[in-house]
């Protein structure tokens, strides 16, 4: 489904300002159910309020706003490019993480946009550098010569200093070093999803070389998921994905990002 400008930017305000009130409430350490107490808010109607999926009047915005000690504004603000970022060389760099089908590609444009910074591909900066596709740098000169371009392509872009989203191959964080300076020089988020969910989407984009010649396919992939689960966790960020928009994620990443300056 293709989304309207408009209908993006409301969900995506809807969705930040359920992250605001779900952090205000941890900051208080209550339960959703002592919130509804001190509102008169339904416990049921927090819990959409905090998933972005209701909507409260104007009454029950000034209700949350005093219960949590937070101004309505504060609530209520834009997600803000400017001053999501201002500690040094590493946050110039948001590195979205995860296999095939996470949603790298579909979420890195926009958080790109709203930030104001350029979107990269990792292994498309390595199909330049190398003039080969991935396909036939694994056919001509396998995997370990692939990390080696992978790892050095990674440090020409760091070496910038460019603000940019940057989407990596799933298999970057098998790559000790290179994963290793990854989350020390960037911010790092693990878009995580189902097997089933990254099946589905690549599936979606009408690439079924997942699928072909191989019916033990999906079997594999889960395995290599939870393979890399181990790494992926590592990442400074997890955001769940699954049976969620596009724009749902979004919103839930630029309330993480704003919650952490």
């Amino acid at each position: 489904m293709q989304y309207s400008a408009g209908m993006l930017d409301h969900e995506a305000r809807m969705t930040a300002f359920g992250e605001r009130v779900r952090a205000a409430r941890k900051e208080q350490s209550w339960s959703r159910r002592e919130l509804a107490e001190r509102t008169g808010i339904s416990e049921r109607f927090l819990a959409d309020v905090e998933q972005g999926k209701a909507n409260p009047s104007l009454l029950r915005l000034f209700e949350l706003a005093d219960a949590l000690g937070a101004s309505p504004q504060e609530l209520l603000r834009d997600p803000q490019p400017a001053g999501l970022y201002a500690a040094g060389d590493r946050d110039r760099v948001l590195a979205l993480v995860g296999l095939r089908g996470a949603g790298k590609s579909s979420l890195g444009p926009m958080l790109a946009t709203r930030l104001g910074r350029d979107f990269v591909e990792l292994d498309e900066e390595i199909e330049k550098r190398t003039g080969l596709e991935l396909t036939e740098i694994f056919e001509l000169h396998g995997e370990a010569w692939f990390r080696r371009q992978e790892l050095e392509c990674l440090d020409a872009l760091l070496a910038e200093g460019r603000p940019i989203v940057l989407a990596v191959g799933g298999g970057l964080p098998t790559s000790a070093e290179t994963w290793s300076i990854l989350r020390a020089r960037a911010r790092t988020i693990w878009l995580r999803a189902r097997p089933e969910d990254h099946w589905l989407r690549v599936a979606a984009q009408g690439d079924t070389r997942p699928m072909s010649n191989d019916p033990r396919a999906f079997d594999h992939l889960s395995a290599i998921l939870n393979e890399r689960e181990r790494f992926y966790g590592q990442a400074e960020f997890e955001v769940d994905t699954s049976a969620r928009k596009v724009s749902e994620v979004f919103g839930h990443v630029l309330g993480l990002l704003e919650r952490r300056t």
